[in-house]
């Protein structure tokens, strides 16, 4: 049988995956030589005799050097045409069979060639979250209507004081489903309605956003009544029902509503240094190619140990140059308080979704009042951060 022949690839047919790979230069070579055939083809190179596959399917080694830290980076092309058109493809060339080997971690995307044209990334991004919110020029600040156990009812009495209190996004805590004592469809319409009403009153636009994270049409489903029943917005977990369902829903123009990204059952992408996914691709650059408006991550010095430099490099994330990708906002919390504010201020400037949950039932049963600290200390002039 002859092959045809096959039309010569152009590089913006390809795209860019920088590797962190441990060991020395020959061995942070040879895992890249392997990295380059297991994520593409996954066949002894040396069986292949169609040229068109070695030159084109085959990643690419662009450069290998060594970094600061002392590890050796592998910048690595891809060709789109090993993608397609799914998403779900995309992640697994980026990092299918070598996440199960010991010593490789994505560093960053670097140039997505055709597929930044492909892949949509968030509807809305900072300006078009802004538009909505009528809240131009500030940082945002949301909250979790929570814990789990109270009641439906309970929940919208606590999501209808925050809104008074001119939270921008009130959202759903992401361990809220389909619990008896407080179900889906009941808590949805009963806080979209909260806060409705406290909007009249106040008239701001803040937006409630549920958790619509579920199985395979499940989550649509969700998504689909929640914006029927007045949610302004989504809270999604794609690292339970998967960042191309995230993706779909940030794609369907039936929906249009904006996404927060949760990142639950993550964390063991980036628990170690040699291997898994870096701070600031995560929940950074895939949450943003995934669809997601903001990312939700803890900040350092609350509840969790992220250090304050991967912090900042997920906030680059969200905002560096991607193509055609809008900037999307990082949202800082786990176990944020008041306290912290002109910290986080320094730290993420106006382009932030400042997020604190449980802090502010600690200042008193008048959480509107509370609430209102809060806002007026987000509307002080912004603080540029130091990146």
């Amino acid at each position: 049988m002859t092959t045809p022949a096959q039309p010569t690839p152009r590089e913006k047919d390809r795209f860019t995956v920088t590797y962190r790979l441990s060991g020395g230069r020959d061995e942070a070579e040879a895992k890249a030589r392997d990295l380059i055939v297991e994520q593409t083809v996954e066949f002894p190179p040396d069986l292949i005799q169609e040229k068109h596959i070695l030159d084109h399917v085959v990643g690419r080694i662009e450069n290998l050097e060594q970094g600061p830290d002392g590890a050796y980076r592998a910048r690595v092309s891809f060709a789109a045409d090993d993608v397609g058109g799914d998403f779900t493809q995309f992640l697994n060339v980026l990092f299918g069979n070598v996440s199960l080997k010991p010593g490789v971690k994505i560093d960053r995307l670097g140039d997505l060639g055709r597929l930044g044209d492909k892949f949509r990334g968030p509807r809305f991004g900072c300006e078009g979250l802004r538009e909505r919110l009528s809240a131009p020029g500030r940082a945002l600040l949301a909250t979790a209507v929570k814990p789990m156990g109270l009641s439906a009812e309970d929940l919208a009495e606590r999501a209808h004081h925050f809104a008074l209190g001119g939270i921008d996004i009130i959202k759903d805590d992401h361990g809220l489903s389909d619990q008896p004592y407080a179900p889906f469809e009941e808590r949805v319409k009963r806080c979209a309605e909260a806060v409705a009403e406290a909007n009249k009153k106040t008239g701001y636009r803040c937006l409630y956003a549920p958790n619509v994270t579920a199985g395979p049409g499940e989550t649509e489903r969700r998504a689909r009544f929640a914006k029927g029943n007045g949610a302004g917005a989504l809270l999604v977990s794609p690292g339970l029902c998967g960042f191309d369902a995230m993706r779909a829903l940030a794609d369907d123009d039936t929906l249009g509503l904006p996404i927060l990204a949760h990142p639950a059952f993550l964390g063991g992408f980036t628990a170690s240094p040699e291997s898994g996914i870096s701070h600031g691709c995560l929940f950074g650059q895939l949450m943003r190619l995934s669809g997601a408006d903001a990312s939700i991550y803890p900040h350092a010095g609350g509840r969790f140990s992220f250090p304050e430099a991967e912090c900042r490099s997920i906030a680059l994330g969200c905002a560096e140059t991607m193509g055609r990708l809008k900037p999307i906002f990082p949202a800082p919390g786990g176990g944020m308080t008041l306290k912290r504010g002109d910290e986080l201020k320094r730290f993420y400037g106006a382009d932030a979704v400042y997020l604190v949950g449980g802090d502010l039932l600690r200042g008193g049963p008048d959480i509107v009042k509370t609430c209102e600290t809060f806002r007026r200390m987000v509307s002080n002039p912004p603080l540029h951060p130091p990146f």
